[in-house]
């Protein structure tokens, strides 16, 4: 099971197919179509709890990961807190948007989304059809990541997705209560270089956070003025491997931002995959971190953020370390 949700409501989730007149960037021929689920503090804890994986799913995104020594079905074991179709509260709800890393499924960020839900805010999560090991329809139709073998550009990338959200966030605007005036966007790795593409071309966008993602360049337009965090392993970090690419894009941004870097960590471990491999004994390279502590870092922190810029509620966190949290380092 992931670690609980902390805040003092249940979870509800419901999920969306939706079709953009725009082509594929990936297959041309076809409309754009995006699986998206929306979680959300729930009225009632009504309903079954939802699916982490199908066998299919888990057996796809194990062998993306390149992960050996466990069962292909591994992932459809994973129990999660978020209950299907839950009845939501009415009032429109500050809203996070969430994309992953690329490869990887909007599942992979449960564990953050359910953790937003619980304390009052609506999550959107998007799977980027074809950017994602595994993604499901209504119809049974299962796609897997054609663009993995393309090796795209990664601005071409971010583009596409700053599309995808700004599209869902159109689509879902009359269907769920979001609050249009209090909207935050972010993820990993690929979903989180996405967000300064997100907050440059779509107004509603107030802030935005990267959780491990090498930018693949510094932020324009109004992007540059806005807050943003940036959370991320010691590659990341001053000193490491990509930290200069990191430093200069911490230095354009002339907004609120953060560069926090989180000793003990790689790359997977600002997803649930950090908390799952501890529940399956996998060993993950270069991380030393209890991928419990990682989720609840990771959560903490984007919380704190959110907190800030959508409620305006002061974070002493995000303004200096704190004892409890020693592997935290502000860049």
């Amino acid at each position: 099971m992931l670690p609980a949700p902390t805040g003092p409501s249940p979870v509800g989730v419901e999920d969306f197919h939706l079709v953009d007149d725009r082509p594929d960037p990936w297959v041309p021929e076809r409309d754009r179509e995006l699986m998206v689920s929306a979680w959300y503090p729930a009225a009632l804890p009504i309903g079954r709890l939802d699916t982490y994986a199908t066998a299919e799913e888990s057996a796809l995104v194990l062998d993306s990961l390149g992960v050996t020594g466990v069962a292909p079905t591994a992932l459809s074991t994973i129990r999660t807190h978020a209950r299907v179709n839950a009845p939501r509260w009415g009032q429109p709800l500050p809203t996070v948007v969430l994309s992953p890393g690329f490869t990887m499924v909007r599942a992979s960020l449960t564990g953050l989304a359910e953790e937003l839900a619980s304390r009052g805010y609506l999550v959107i999560g998007i799977d980027h059809t074809y950017e994602s090991a595994a993604v499901t329809f209504p119809d049974g139709r299962r796609t897997e990541c054609l663009a993995c073998r393309a090796r795209p550009d990664a601005a071409a990338v971010a583009r596409n997705r700053a599309q995808d959200v700004s599209f869902v966030l159109d689509e879902l605007a009359g269907r769920l209560p979001l609050d249009l005036a209090r909207v935050v966007m972010g993820g990993h790795s690929a979903g989180g270089f996405t967000a300064p593409y997100a907050l440059a071309e779509d107004a509603r966008i107030r802030a935005g956070f990267n959780l491990d993602g090498t930018f693949p360049a510094p932020p324009h337009g109004r992007a540059a003025d806005l807050p943003f965090l940036m959370m991320g392993a010691p590659h990341h970090g001053p000193g490491g491997e990509h930290g200069a690419d990191w430093a200069a894009v911490y230095d354009a941004f002339t907004g609120w931002k953060r560069w926090l870097t989180v000793q003990g960590t790689s790359h997977s471990s600002f997803t649930d995959y950090a908390p799952i491999a501890t529940a399956l004994g996998i060993e993950v390279p270069d991380t030393t971190i209890d991928g419990i502590r990682a989720m609840e870092l990771t959560r903490r922190y984007v919380t704190a953020f959110v907190d800030e810029h959508l409620r305006g509620l002061p974070q002493p966190v995000l303004d200096a370390p704190h004892p409890a949290d020693p592997e935290i380092r502000f860049g």
